[in-house]
């Protein structure tokens, strides 16, 4: 972890911070290659557990309403690019997963930190979404996402703002 101090989060209204990071195909991608489009940028601890399979398989499975309505997908944890290919392979998934084994884009949008499961405190990665208009501003954050009904919650929430 590094010794800058963690931002309490990207907040509705704000700009999105830029990004840029390898996707499981070896690809670079950055927040600007989603201008004039709608973003859903969503953090997850690990691949293969079963909520983060359970959340990715959802957006999977609701893959071609998320198209039809001009959202792009794009998946960010600590993982390396090769985890994140095997995970896509392993699952059909048709997104990008960006490795950010550094917590730079985790940082940046406050999803890495001291979080509580079951009464316990530790450090790592907040479950949760960005949704950025195609203006570049955050227009909604879940920070508690549904893993199993995630493209109906992003869904609802880009009919709502018209995106």
């Amino acid at each position: 972890m590094s010794d800058r101090p963690a931002p309490a989060g990207v907040q509705p209204g704000q700009p999105a911070p830029p990004f840029e990071g390898t996707t499981q195909a070896g690809d670079t991608l950055r927040l600007s290659d989603f201008a004039g489009r709608t973003l859903a940028l969503y953090f997850y601890p690990k691949d293969e557990t079963p909520g983060c399979t359970k959340q990715a398989c959802a957006l999977r499975d609701g893959w071609a309403d998320l198209e039809a309505a001009g959202v792009a997908v794009v998946g960010v944890s600590p993982d390396s690019v090769e985890s994140h290919a095997a995970f896509a392979e392993n699952h059909g998934l048709p997104f990008p997963l960006l490795a950010d084994p550094d917590h730079e884009i985790l940082e940046a949008y406050g999803a890495w930190g001291e979080k509580t499961l079951y009464g316990r405190k530790s450090v790592g990665v907040k479950r949760s979404t960005f949704l950025i208009g195609p203006d570049g501003v955050v227009r909604h954050v879940f920070k508690r996402p549904k893993t199993d009904r995630h493209a109906a919650e992003i869904l609802g929430k880009v009919e709502a703002f018209d995106l």
